[in-house]
């Protein structure tokens, strides 16, 4: 079997998961994928779809594991297929960086003006780091005190 032949299966049985994942996921699902990867339905319908060889683009699949709700192990599972068929792609997705148990997914609404949107997302995150600062701040200090 060739390099070729092996990256349209691997490409197949991502879509397959995708599409056994989303057909489980509420009705709308699709759509709430759509909107929030600013695509059609209609792509949508075709990157989840085995039958046709669309790849799902890779700045597309944080928002859509976000959107879908994915578990670790169906993130774990998701990304090495993902990265069997597209190896040039995966290093694109996460770096260095490896999904753990801690990691968080906030889903933000959709705001009918992207800039309050954008500043939302801008505040989390930014609470997110100062909290996170706090923490080992804190935990730093805790170490030095006990040593």
């Amino acid at each position: 079997m060739n390099g070729t032949s092996t990256q349209e299966e691997a490409l197949q049985n991502y879509k397959f998961m995708l599409k056994e994942l989303v057909d489980r996921r509420p009705s709308g699902t699709r759509l709430r994928i759509a909107k929030s990867t600013g695509t059609h339905k209609s792509f949508i319908s075709q990157i989840l779809n085995p039958n046709y060889r669309v790849p799902l683009p890779v700045q597309h699949v944080p928002t859509l594991m976000r959107v879908c709700v994915f578990s670790l192990e169906e993130k774990e599972r998701f990304l090495n297929l993902y990265s069997r068929a597209h190896p040039d792609q995966a290093d694109r997705l996460f770096g260095e960086r490896r999904l753990t148990r801690d990691e968080i997914f906030i889903a933000i609404p959709e705001f009918a003006d992207p800039e309050v949107r954008k500043q939302v997302k801008d505040t989390i995150e930014a609470a997110a780091e100062n909290i996170i600062a706090l923490a080992q701040a804190l935990e730093s200090k805790r170490k030095e005190t006990a040593s």
